[in-house]
């Protein structure tokens, strides 16, 4: 069961050729920014574009529950009445944040340097989900948290009274983590610095930036060194959020392994430290094209065209470009099965931990489906069957994990034999338009509940 409803089965069968535009979504990690600093500055934020997955409406809520005024307009646009750094409410209820790790981690940060108490739980899966790699930085600036055991959700921040500014070196690659100290930092005297050994997705650098807040960055020795002053008073924006490449990935990724596809794609943000999967599947030999390329709101974006490819070749994938597209291995894990050759994926013991272990599901959900799967605590690897090798023929359990679930319904659409899922209710927490859109080219998939 998802937090949100009950599970639906679904299935996805082979495809005719996908043609057509794909309209995907507005950037989920921009949609969960612009509503939280929108709140935590003074007057009026319009944004347009939001993404309205259940995810992101889930931090609507919680902006409005700390004192913000939100208002959806319709069709992706919507105001943020914001109030101040500092300025945030204590609760009357507790947050749900649904099955959002990023929302939850960025809203712990942004309340905790404000002395006022709030109290987050999840979905079955968020309450899974390790938050002490949150809130031992958070515990630097003196706050205070109490959870179950093993740092999980239901959790009660305690924020702090009379924060201090910190220095913090991140210990994994992770834009949740970086973006919690930022935002705790913002109300915390001084200058709070975080410093990253490996660059993760700079979305919170540049969106601060664009509030006013005044923060740099320096690549040194000692890795990435941000540096933010505290206690800016943030001034509203108008932002339009650029599409999401994480959605951008599946029809993408079904037009390669779909004979005949031919699929567009507009308006997909490439911010560098997001485009990894793009640049991987042109490394395999992917007949995929970025066509006018442009700047949107300080976020480079392009339109994307994918064509069915039969020549993919598996590859090793760059360790050092995993977190350029941590949430887009499921779905490459996918193409690698069409692909001729071992695809070999290292560097990633950060998928463990996401709303599934990632490697497991889909090492798993593979298997289930024919394809030749080997794995390690931060590795795996996918030995490919060709573009017409893939038997397909199996159920794979999602684990209440979006990607995981629409990485399956992907494999479907190129296999010889249906693929399954147990549940695919999850996929409204990221996409919710990914069936009528992949209708919309031609997919064909059904829900399998009656």
């Amino acid at each position: 069961m998802s937090g949100h409803g009950t599970p639906i089965p679904m299935t996805s069968r082979r495809a005719s050729p996908l043609k057509g535009v794909a309209e995907v979504p507005g950037d989920k990690s921009i949609s969960h920014r612009s509503l939280i600093l929108g709140a935590m500055a003074i007057g009026e934020t319009k944004i347009s574009g939001l993404l309205e997955g259940e995810d992101v409406l889930d931090t609507a809520k919680a902006m409005q529950a700390f004192g913000a005024e939100v208002i959806n307009h319709g069709g992706g646009e919507w105001s943020v009445f914001g109030v101040g750094v500092g300025g945030f409410a204590e609760p009357e209820n507790v947050i749900d944040c649904g099955n959002s790790g990023t929302g939850v981690r960025l809203i712990m940060g942004a309340m905790a340097t404000s002395p006022i108490t709030a109290t987050f739980t999840g979905d079955a899966s968020l309450n899974k989900r390790p938050m002490a790699r949150v809130t031992d930085p958070l515990a630097l600036f003196g706050t205070q948290s109490v959870g179950r055991s093993g740092g999980r959700l239901p959790m009660t921040i305690i924020g702090a009274a009379d924060p201090v500014p910190v220095r913090y070196t991140v210990p994994v690659p992770s834009a949740q983590v970086k973006s919690a100290v930022l935002l705790a930092g913002l109300n915390a005297p001084g200058k709070t610095v975080v410093i990253e050994k490996e660059a993760t997705r700079d979305h919170s650098e540049r969106m601060l930036a664009g509030f006013g807040a005044e923060i740099t960055t320096e690549d040194t020795e000692e890795g990435r060194v941000i540096t933010l002053t505290g206690r800016p008073e943030l001034k509203p924006q108008v932002i339009a959020v650029p599409r999401d490449p994480s959605s951008a990935a599946f029809p993408v990724c079904a037009a390669l392994i779909t004979p005949g596809s031919d699929v567009l794609v507009p308006g997909i943000g490439l911010n560098p430290t997001r485009a990894g999967l793009f640049y991987t599947l042109q490394d395999m030999g992917a007949d995929l094209t970025f066509e006018n390329e442009r700047l949107e709101g300080g976020e480079p974006v392009a339109d994307l065209r994918a064509k069915f490819s039969p020549n993919m070749k598996g590859i090793e994938v760059p360790p050092e470009r995993a977190a350029s597209m941590i949430d887009e291995y499921p779905v490459l894990s996918v193409v690698a099965s069409f692909a001729t050759g071992t695809t070999m994926m290292a560097g990633v013991k950060e998928l463990r931990v996401k709303e599934s272990d990632r490697i497991d599901a889909m090492a798993k959900g593979l298997r289930a489906n024919g394809i030749t799967v080997e794995e390690g605590e931060d590795w795996w690897s996918v030995e490919g069957c060709g573009p017409e090798g893939v038997k397909g023929g199996g159920t794979a359990q999602s684990f209440l994990d979006h990607r995981i679930a629409m990485s399956f319904m992907v494999m479907g659409m190129g296999a010889q034999n249906p693929v399954s899922v147990d549940d695919g209710s999850p996929i409204a927490t990221s996409f919710p338009i990914f069936e009528p859109l992949m209708a919309g080219l031609g997919a064909n998939i059904t829900r399998d509940n009656g």
